[in-house]
C-alpha cells in the first residue's frame, strides 16, 4: 500500500466551467473554433482551475477537466472509430446529451489525457490527479447493438479493444511523474440498482463485475509502484442521480481489483449508507465521499467530520482520504456552481486539517 498520509484530499477530477468556457466547447464541438485556437483560450482559463484547488486547499488537484466535453468522451475525442451524437442520455437516465458510439476499428489518433496532465503538472505547485475512464465504462457507454456490431461483435470485444489504449496512456501518465491516477468506473456502480439492470437487460450481474475487474487488473498490468485509484458512483446530472442503492452487490469484487484506493460516492442518501463497508477490502485506501456536490447546502466542516468519523466505524483513521462524491460536472453541460464547488472544497479541507490534528 502506498505511503499515503490520512485524511488527504482529493478531487474526483471535474469542475464546474463557467458559462465561457461551456459554450467554447459547444462551438468546438460544431466547428465553429478550431482545434487549436479553442486550446490556446483554455490554456489561459485552465489554470484558474488549479487556483481555485490549491487556494481551497486540496493535497491533490486536477485542472478541472475543463478542457474535456466529458470523462468519458474524452476516449471517443482522442480515438479515431465514433460516430458522433448516435446515442442518447450522457450517463444519466435524466440526460438528453447526445453520445458517440463505436462504428469501426479502433484507433488512437492524440493522447487521451498526457497532454492535460503535462499542462497540469506545468502549471501546479501541489500533488496532481488526472483521470481517464475505465474500458468498462467506455464499453458499457459507447457500445450499441444498432450501430456498432459491424465494428465489435460483443460489448465484451469492444472492451478488449479499449484496454491497451488506455494502458498505454496510463503508462504515459506514470512516465510524466502524475502522482495519482484515477480510472472512472462508474459503470460497475450503477449495477447495484436492479432497475438500472432492468433497463440495460443485464441478466448475469456477475459477469458484468468481472469484466470490470478484469479490465482494471490488464490496464494496471506492471504498475505496481504508481498510486491509482478507482472512482465508483452513482452517475448525475443536473443534481439528480441516475441510479441509486448501497455497494453490497460490488464491495467484495473491490479486492480482486489490483488498485491502492478506491474514490466511493457515500455522502449522498442515494448511496444508501455506509454499512457497506464493514467489507471494504483491508488492504485498500478509502476515498471517502464526504462531500454531497448534488445538494446545494454548502456542507460545514463539522458536518464533513461526522461523516469520516461515522466511516471509521468501519474503515482505520489511517486508510482514510478524503474527496467529494464524484466530479462536480463531469459533462461540461451539466449545470453546476463553481463558486458553490470551492465553498464544498474548502469545507472539506478544512475538516481534514481538524481531523489530521485529531487522529492523524
Amino acid at each position: 500500500m502506498p505511503n499515503i498520509a490520512p485524511f488527504s484530499t482529493f478531487v474526483v477530477g471535474s469542475l464546474p466551467r463557467p458559462q465561457w468556457v461551456r459554450d467554447l466547447i459547444e462551438d468546438r464541438k460544431a466547428g465553429r473554433i478550431s482545434n487549436a485556437d479553442s486550446e490556446n483560450l483554455l490554456d489561459d482559463a485552465v489554470p484558474s482551475a488549479i487556483r481555485m484547488q490549491e487556494r481551497a486547499g486540496l493535497d491533490y488537484v486536477s485542472d478541472g477537466e475543463w478542457r474535456r466535453e466529458s470523462y468519458v468522451k474524452v476516449f471517443a475525442d482522442s480515438v479515431d472509430g465514433f460516430e458522433s451524437d448516435l446515442l442518447a442520455g450522457g450517463g444519466s437516465r435524466f440526460s438528453t446529451l447526445p453520445y458517440p458510439a463505436v462504428t469501426s476499428a479502433l484507433k488512437p489518433n492524440r493522447s487521451i489525457a498526457a497532454d492535460e496532465a503535462r499542462f497540469l503538472k506545468d502549471h501546479s505547485t501541489s500533488k496532481n490527479i488526472v483521470a481517464v475512464p475505465s474500458p468498462y465504462t467506455i464499453a458499457r457507454r459507447m457500445w450499441d447493438a444498432h450501430h456498432s456490431t459491424t465494428a465489435y461483435l460483443t460489448r465484451g470485444e469492444f472492451m478488449d479493444a479499449c484496454i491497451p489504449i488506455i494502458r498505454d496512456e496510463l503508462r504515459s501518465l506514470v512516465a510524466l511523474g502524475v502522482e495519482a491516477i484515477q480510472l472512472d468506473d462508474p459503470w460497475l456502480a450503477l449495477l447495484v440498482d436492479p432497475d438500472y439492470r432492468g433497463r440495460e437487460n443485464i441478466t448475469d450481474v456477475d459477469h458484468e463485475i468481472e469484466m470490470s475487474v478484469r479490465s482494471v487488473n490488464e490496464v494496471t498490468e506492471g504498475l505496481d509502484d504508481s498510486f491509482i485509484s478507482v472512482h465508483l458512483c452513482h452517475a448525475h446530472f443536473a443534481r439528480r442521480h441516475s441510479t441509486r442503492g448501497s455497494y453490497e452487490l460490488i464491495i467484495e469484487a473491490l479486492g480482486h481489483m489490483n488498485v491502492d484506493r478506491f474514490a466511493i460516492e457515500l455522502a449522498t442518501p442515494d448511496a444508501g449508507g455506509l454499512e457497506a463497508l464493514k467489507d471494504f477490502p483491508s488492504d485498500k485506501i478509502l476515498g471517502l465521499g464526504a462531500i454531497d456536490h448534488t445538494d446545494k447546502n454548502v456542507e460545514t466542516p463539522e458536518l464533513v467530520i461526522q461523516r469520516v468519523e461515522n466511516a471509521m466505524q468501519y474503515v482505520p483513521a489511517e486508510r482514510i482520504t478524503l474527496n467529494p462524491d464524484c466530479g462536480f460536472a463531469p459533462s461540461s453541460a451539466n449545470p453546476m456552481d463553481l463558486d458553490e464547488a470551492y465553498l464544498k472544497l474548502s469545507a472539506m479541507c478544512q475538516a481534514a486539517n481538524i481531523l489530521k490534528d485529531r487522529f492523524a
